[in-house]
C-alpha cells in the first residue's frame, strides 16, 4: 500500500497525514463535508499551511532536511468535491477522520463506501463511538476496523487498533503492516470505552486536578514530579511491568493504605492484584506475576532497564553526572 487517503482535514486528519507523507506514502487528504466551494477551498489551505508548519518545525530542530521537506510536501493532495471522489477511487487504505458527530461519520462512510475499493481496508479513529454501530456504514464491513491515534499524531508512535465482530484477520494484519511501515507501534486492544491510554491517563490527571485542589501541591510541583519521576520511569517499565518488578504485594498494600487514609474507595486494588496476592504471584521473586519471569537472567534485566533509564534521564538532562 502508497496511496493513503485520509477523510477530513482537522486536527487528527492533519496529523496523521505528516505521519504518512513522513515515511514516504502518497496522502490524499480529504474533506467531504458539504460546503461551499469556498469554505472547503479554505479549510484544505487551512490543512496545507498547518501540515506544511509542522514539516517546517521537523526541519528547523534536525530532524529532516530541506530534501525531505520539499519530498514531502510534493508527496501531499488535498482535494474536496468529484475530485475527492477520485482520490478515494485510487487510495490502497482509507482512514476516516471527521469529527466526533455520528451523522458525519454516516456521511464520510457513505461517500467512502460508494467510491473506494471494495477491498480496501477502511479504518475510522474514532475515539469515543462503538465500532459496531460504525460498521453498519461501511459496505463490506469485514474490512473495517479502527485505529485510534494519539496526539500529536505524528510524533507520537502509538496507534490502538480495535477489530469489530466482523472484521477479517488478514485486514488487521495489513492494517498492522501498514502502521508500522508508517513508524507507528500498534497495539491491539478491544473496541472498549477509553481503548487503553484515554482511560489510565483520565484517571492520572483527575488525581493530578484532585492533588492540587487538596491543597498537597502546586501544579508547577505536580507537573516537575511527572516529569522527573512518573514519566521517565514508566516511560522505559510500562505499568504492569513496574507492578512486578517493584512487587505486586507492594501495590497491594499501597492501594489499600490510600483507600483507607483517604478514604477514597477508586483506589480499592481490582480482583486481579488481590488474587495474585493471595497466590504468591508478585513478580520477580516468585517467579510470576502479570508477566512469567522463570528463566529470566535478573542481573542482565537489570543493566538494560537501568541503561534505557539512564539514558532517557540524560537526554532530558535529569541525570546528574560524577562528582
Amino acid at each position: 500500500m502508497t496511496r493513503i487517503a485520509i477523510v477530513g482535514p482537522g486536527r487528527m486528519g492533519r496529523g496523521m497525514a505528516h505521519a504518512f507523507l513522513h515515511t514516504g506514502f502518497e496522502v490524499d487528504l480529504l474533506d467531504v463535508k458539504p460546503r461551499t466551494e469556498a469554505e472547503a477551498r479554505g479549510a484544505l489551505q487551512a490543512a496545507h499551511a498547518e501540515i506544511a508548519h509542522g514539516i517546517g518545525v521537523m526541519r528547523e530542530i534536525g530532524r529532516i532536511d530541506t530534501e525531505h521537506q520539499a519530498l514531502m510536501l510534493d508527496r501531499l493532495s488535498l482535494a474536496a468535491g468529484d475530485a475527492a471522489d477520485t482520490a478515494l477511487a485510487r487510495a490502497d487504505a482509507v482512514f476516516e477522520a471527521v469529527p466526533e458527530v455520528m451523522a458525519q461519520k454516516e456521511a464520510a462512510f457513505a461517500r467512502i463506501s460508494s467510491h473506494a475499493g471494495r477491498d480496501v481496508p477502511v479504518a475510522s479513529t474514532t475515539s469515543t463511538f462503538d465500532i459496531e454501530a460504525l460498521a453498519k456504514f461501511v459496505t463490506n464491513p469485514n474490512r473495517f476496523l479502527n485505529t485510534h491515534w494519539l496526539n500529536p499524531a505524528f510524533l507520537i508512535p502509538l496507534v490502538e487498533v480495535s477489530a469489530g465482530a466482523g472484521t477479517d484477520e488478514a485486514v488487521l494484519l495489513r492494517m498492522e503492516a501498514l502502521l508500522r511501515e508508517a513508524g507507528k507501534v500498534p497495539v491491539r486492544c478491544k473496541a472498549a470505552p477509553g481503548f487503553i491510554v484515554p482511560r489510565i491517563q483520565a484517571l492520572a490527571m483527575n488525581e493530578a486536578a484532585r492533588i492540587v485542589t487538596e491543597g498537597v501541591a502546586t501544579p508547577e510541583a505536580v507537573d516537575t514530579a511527572i516529569r522527573t519521576g512518573f514519566g521517565p520511569r514508566f516511560a522505559v517499565l510500562g505499568l504492569l511491568e513496574f507492578v512486578d518488578y517493584g512487587g505486586g504485594d507492594i501495590l497491594y498494600y499501597a492501594a489499600n493504605y490510600l483507600r483507607n487514609a483517604l478514604s477514597a474507595p477508586r483506589f480499592e486494588p481490582p480482583q486481579v492484584v488481590v488474587d495474585n496476592m493471595r497466590e504468591g504471584r508478585i513478580g520477580p521473586r516468585t517467579g510470576a506475576g502479570f508477566y512469567d519471569w522463570k528463566g529470566r537472567d535478573m542481573d542482565e534485566y537489570r543493566r538494560q532497564t537501568f541503561a534505557k533509564l539512564a539514558d532517557l534521564l540524560d537526554h532530558l538532562g535529569l541525570l546528574a553526572g560524577p562528582k
